[in-house]
């Protein structure tokens, strides 16, 4: 039976301005599942023995999952924008939340603006820019915002903890139906059972995990506390740190206003001092598996919908997310943690099936990798470069690497063996990810890694925006 479409709907139509015309286009639908903070704690991915991503997992198998895909900054905003315009922060100057895509780049032409001038609808609903609502209206055919409930938003677990404490994580006694995202799903789902007479662009953002990790407590049962397992951490793990990777580490959010401060010990300091690494821990992989739930009813009704045998799949994450490793939480740093994220793309009769690629690749590439997989003509102008070629030979060797900037001057690059930062102020790691994967030792200052690193100085950005 085809579900009911939402009644309440706030909706969000175009247009800002008619976006350019282009050539002609009658090719496959595009599926686009955006997931806020998740890092690598899915199943196939094995970044945490406890996580269950049945769903995921079941899509990775159908198309080709990249195990090494990085963030272009660990942070929402930027790392949505250059996706999504297919431009790398250091050109846009887009860094921070703060700034907006028109203010930066009035003149861009988003991957939806460009789809649309190729006979594709363009419709989204959640997060998909850094907003709840549609993020650039020019951008959208149409854009879908849940109603106002008095589930998910006002409902909050109980807690004795002082308020010095920071903990926003926690069961919630309340139905999926009252969540946000699942709401957002719905939507999607009910857009994949309509008749389309072009080609669709459908984007379905989450929302989490995201903090507050607030789900049902269903998927905190999936997770028993007392058996939960801690990240691996090192305790002298920042002694060999620039001053630059230091302040990253001990970073703490203030929620007035997101102010950019650091203390000694940050807020893993504070999670060991109130006894809530395990709750967290455990709450991340509950949150994780509340979105996997719901993306299986996506993945169940483009099977059941007609459209999978010519819809192109795509769910990917806008960056990492620490939970104690270099005694750093949430993103905003250049380490492996904070700047890979899941990628997994799936095209009937194009992209391989059941694979792995281990080639380190950009969500910047994102852009003009669809515009292949469509049939469009490429575009100009773009930064990334399109992967379907690793689709279809996930083996093939790959010499691009990877990069990530996060504010001016402070860069990452990614290799399959090395990854490599540089701070504004002169500050460097180095870490060799065939012995070291958890990036315990900086080889920055060892002389015998200097032709390394002067070679990896190369690919940083030239020229940047203030």
């Amino acid at each position: 039976m085809e579900p009911p479409r939402p009644a309440c709907l706030f909706l969000c139509l175009v247009c800002l301005s008619a976006p350019p015309a282009f050539a002609s286009a009658s090719g496959p639908n595009v599926l686009l599942i955006a997931v806020d903070d998740l890092n690598d704690w899915v199943g196939h991915l094995g970044g945490h023995p406890q996580a269950r991503t049945p769903n995921i997992d079941r899509l990775a198998a159908r198309g080709v999952s990249f195990t090494r895909a990085y963030c272009s900054a660990p942070l929402c905003n930027p790392s949505r924008i250059s996706l999504l315009a297919g431009v790398e922060p250091s050109r846009s100057g887009v860094y921070g939340n703060g700034e907006k895509l028109r203010n930066k780049l009035p003149d861009a032409v988003t991957l939806m603006q460009y789809l649309r001038a190729n006979d594709y609808t363009a419709r989204g609903g959640g997060k998909i820019f850094h907003s709840r609502r549609a993020g650039d209206p020019g951008s959208w055919d149409f854009y879908f915002v849940p109603s106002p409930s008095d589930g998910q938003g006002r409902v909050r677990p109980t807690s004795n903890l002082p308020k010095s404490a920071w903990a926003p994580w926690g069961p919630l006694d309340i139905e999926d139906k009252d969540m946000f995202d699942v709401k957002v799903v719905n939507w999607a789902v009910s857009e994949l059972n309509r008749t389309h007479e072009q080609p669709f662009f459908l984007a379905c953002g989450f929302t989490k995990p995201h903090l507050p990790w607030y789900v049902p407590r269903k998927y905190f049962d999936l997770h028993p506390l007392d058996s939960i397992q801690l990240p691996a951490t090192k305790d002298d793990d920042l002694d060999d740190l620039p001053a630059s990777g230091r302040k990253l580490a001990w970073k703490v959010y203030d929620p007035s206003g997101e102010r950019d401060f650091a203390t000694p010990g940050g807020d893993h300091a504070n999670v060991i001092a109130h006894d809530q690494w395990c709750k967290a821990v455990q709450a991340y992989l509950a949150t994780i598996s509340f979105v996997d739930t719901h993306v299986g009813r996506l993945l169940e009704a483009l099977e059941q919908s007609g459209h999978a045998d010519n819809t192109i799949v795509v769910l990917w994450g806008d960056h990492g997310w620490h939970l104690g490793e270099k005694q750093h939480w949430r993103k905003h740093a250049l380490w492996e943690t904070t700047t890979r994220t899941p990628l997994i793309i799936t095209a009937p009769g194009i992209a391989a099936v059941n694979k792995l690629c281990e080639r380190p690749v950009s969500l910047i590439d994102l852009y003009p990798t669809l515009v292949e997989l469509c049939g469009l003509p490429a575009r100009d102008g773009l930064d990334g470069q399109s992967i379907v070629p690793l689709l279809k030979s996930p083996r093939m060797k790959w010499h691009r690497p990877a990069l990530t900037t996060y504010g001016p001057g402070n860069h990452a690059v990614r290799t399959g063996r090395w990854r490599y930062i540089r701070y504004h102020d002169g500050g460097e790691e180095l870490y060799d990810h065939n012995r070291d994967p958890h990036e315990w030792q900086n080889l920055a200052t060892s002389p015998e890694h200097a032709d390394v690193i002067r070679e990896l100085r190369k690919l940083l950005p030239a020229e940047q925006q203030p």
